[in-house]
């Protein structure tokens, strides 16, 4: 049975921490980006990084996010080391805030635009899953 892409999300999953999300998603990004670059396990370093707040289940998420997002780019994601985000992030950012769609600012076949927008529509679910709990609950 084939699935229909959805349209639109409503609401409530579409933004997901909108205050956090511009602080969340470039220290992952970054974090992500740097251990591939070092040739070290992106997830353990994720880890390290959301485990302090209990949001260790997020690192698969987000490391399958950020490998389809690079995947899509058809490049190594640029991530930045200071407080201006670098272009990748602003758009990472966006597409997970929803105030852009994945082929508005992606230039990528069907399959990997696919991909992706699922990959972003399910990182805002489990986002509102796992960071609307109170601290502590998922343990």
């Amino acid at each position: 049975m084939m699935h229909s892409p959805i349209t639109r999300m409503p609401p409530s999953v579409r933004l997901v921490a909108p205050i956090l999300l511009p602080a969340l998603i470039p220290a992952v990004a970054r974090r992500w980006r740097s251990a591939r670059d070092k040739g070290l396990s992106a997830q353990a370093r994720l880890y390290r990084l959301l485990a302090i707040r209990h949001w260790e289940m997020m690192v698969p998420t987000f490391d399958s996010l950020l490998n389809l997002f690079e995947g899509a780019l058809r490049r190594p994601f640029a991530a930045g080391t200071g407080p201006s985000l670098t272009r990748d992030e602003a758009m990472l950012v966006a597409l997970m805030d929803g105030s852009r769609e994945v082929g508005s600012c992606v230039d990528c076949a069907q399959g990997p635009a696919s991909a992706l927008e699922s990959a972003v529509r399910s990182t805002r679910v489990m986002m509102k899953i796992v960071m609307s709990a109170p601290v502590g609950a998922q343990r």
